[in-house]
């Protein structure tokens, strides 16, 4: 299980595969947590990424990729999965594809 850190204005919080990876429609499927280190919490959320973006990394090396990314963009992507899990019941889904390349630019 891959397990990285990432600096929060609410602390210390490790970014967690918390389901395999799954392939799907040419898109690769991570369902991640953030748990906070102290562990009083965890937010889940899934990242679909296109294969194109995504090309043959595995998911410890997109984790990898979207750590700055969530380090950076975290107050948005916790505050949208836990708006998404208790309004929508379900878990908030992040596309990153050719027209939304997010931690995926081309270098």
């Amino acid at each position: 299980m891959v397990a990285l850190e990432i600096r929060t204005g609410r602390g210390l919080y490790r970014i967690v595969e918390a389901a395999p990876a799954v392939t799907e429609a040419g898109a690769i499927v991570l369902t991640l947590a953030l748990e906070r280190a102290d562990g009083i919490e965890r937010v889940v959320f899934r990242c679909r990424i296109d294969c194109a973006l995504g090309g043959a990394n595995g998911p410890e090396n997109l984790i990898a990729r979207l750590r700055p990314w969530a380090e950076r963009e975290f107050e948005m992507i916790r505050e949208a999965a836990l708006k998404s899990i208790r309004g929508e019941r379900k878990l908030h889904e992040i596309v990153f594809d050719t027209s939304s390349r997010g931690p995926f630019q081309v270098v």
